[in-house]
């Protein structure tokens, strides 16, 4: 029995261990004569830490220790706190110190405070009325927060700021580890810096690369540049972005935005590309032009504007007065030029137009020539069955104002282009068609961009027949063929394919 009591008893004195101190002066307080009051030069240790201050009072029976002034708390080799005023209990080893300013200093890192309480079970500092912290030459800031001194983290909380020289951070909680110089967030944060804007709900940003990784509602703003999207990966430094799902890359300068579900943007090697879904809405004088294809690439010139615009595979374009579709398209803004290629098809109004290539010229009232190259092949519908044609080597259409004015079929050229007449109720009825070949042909149109009259040149070979009369063989040309069906009707339609 007499062994057993001996082994509790040194069980509890091993759980609690006694503070120990040295002091030039003491005496205990003759209201609690359990409390030493010390003076002078007062230094207490306790599990490998020391304490020094000018005064303090010694509570033995609750081993706790109350220190005034000059508060000096040595916590390790490298972890040292400053103070006025100092609780410590040496059965919970927390430590509670105050001042106008608490500096905490760890190794690189420092922490200020009103307040601190220091757990030395998890070598946690804890503060709940605004901190300071700084880690080399980086300052964190907040209402409330704490700071590992053994992994060397900061975790902070309530209107945080992180800054340096380089970029103010704004969030309302922050994870920052110190060594790798890593700031790690989970709510609504703003990352300011010369050259750009970066916005995040979830996500990390490295202070030491200036590279920032966001996981959720993700934004970049660099200087006409945005990039929006579920995940993004920014280099600042370089100025590289790579985004995942719903991307989104808008260039304000010149009113462009490129969608779609990856995406990737360099501003110093002026290119951007996005693909999967990827679409190019243009804004030009009030009207929207949607392309698609399934890769699009934009380049931009040393001033910023834009200089090119590829799109490869199964292109669709859509605009208010006119649409297209091809295997792929290139866009060179400086001559203002649109060149589909492979298959196309262009679509204005009732007209549909076809070659192996065909090029859009464009100025500042919308297009003033295109080209159909090779095989061209130019449709109007008339009724349901009933289709005017105009077949050769080469076509040109020319625009004045944005409105067709004649179009020339060039090199064996061949028609079949159906003749009207008002009725008397002022409708235009179908009484002939004719058609022929001819070498070279030129086709009219009227202020309702209707084919009015068709002329034919060098040598021409034209019949002319009554409508119900025209043979079948003779109503299509050879490699007819209506497209209406793949024409995209709105926005959405462009990746119907």
């Amino acid at each position: 029995m007499i062994i057993l009591i001996l082994l509790s008893l040194g069980v509890i004195a091993e759980a609690q261990k006694l503070i120990e101190y040295t002091s030039g002066m003491g005496s205990r307080d003759p209201m609690r004569p359990e409390v030493w009051i010390l003076y002078q030069d007062v230094v207490a240790t306790h599990e490998g830490m020391q304490l020094d201050a000018d005064s303090a009072h010694y509570d033995t029976e609750r081993n706790s220790f109350t220190a005034f002034r000059n508060v000096v708390i040595t916590l390790s080799d490298t972890t040292t706190i400053y103070g006025d005023r100092l609780y410590y209990d040496g059965n919970t080893r927390i430590i509670d110190i105050w001042a106008d300013t608490v500096v905490l200093i760890d190794g690189g890192n420092i922490l200020k405070a009103n307040h601190l309480t220091y757990e030395r079970n998890t070598s946690t500092a804890y503060y709940n009325e605004w901190g300071h912290g700084t880690s080399e030459d980086r300052t964190l800031d907040s209402r409330q927060g704490q700071y590992n001194s053994l992994a060397k983290v900061f975790y902070i909380y309530n209107d945080v700021r992180l800054a340096d020289s380089t970029m103010n951070l704004h969030t309302d909680t922050l994870v920052y580890t110190t060594e790798d110089k890593v700031a790690h967030f989970r709510s609504a944060t703003h990352i300011y810096s010369d050259s750009s804007t970066i916005y995040s709900e979830l996500g990390e940003y490295n202070t030491d690369t200036r590279f920032a990784s966001s996981y959720s509602a993700s934004h970049v703003e660099n200087q006409g540049h945005m990039i929006d999207s579920d995940t993004l990966y920014y280099d600042e430094i370089e100025e590289y972005g790579r985004a995942y799902s719903n991307v989104k890359i808008k260039d304000t300068d010149n009113d462009i935005t490129c969608s779609g579900r990856y995406g990737e943007t360099h501003r110093k090697r002026r290119f951007s590309f996005v693909t999967d879904s990827a679409q190019v809405l243009f804004v030009d004088n009030g009207d929207s032009l949607y392309l698609h294809g399934d890769t699009v690439y934009l380049t931009t010139d040393t001033t910023n504007h834009l200089a090119t615009v590829r799109a490869n595979y199964k292109v669709k374009v859509f605009r208010r007065d006119a649409q297209a579709m091809c295997d792929s398209a290139f866009y060179n803004a400086q001559d203002s030029v649109l060149v589909l290629y492979r298959d196309p098809v262009v679509w204005y109004e009732h007209y549909q137009c076809t070659a192996d290539t065909i090029e859009l010229h464009h100025d500042t009232s919308g297009v003033k020539i295109v080209y159909l190259r090779t095989d061209c092949f130019v449709v109007e519908q008339v009724d349901r069955e009933k289709f005017n044609q105009l077949k050769g080597r080469q076509g040109v259409v020319y625009f004045c104002d944005g409105n067709p004015l004649y179009a020339d079929i060039l090199s064996n050229a061949q028609m079949i282009y159906y003749i009207t007449e008002e009725g008397v109720d002022s409708t235009l009825q179908l009484v002939g068609a004719n058609v022929g070949i001819g070498t070279d042909m030129r086709i009219y149109f009227d202020s309702t961009h209707a084919a009015s009259r068709v002329v034919t040149y060098d040598k021409p070979d034209m019949q002319t027949y009554p409508v119900l009369e025209l043979p079948v063989e003779l109503q299509r040309l050879p490699d007819f063929k209506w497209l209406t069906a793949r024409r995209p009707r709105s926005p959405e339609d462009v990746f119907i394919w």
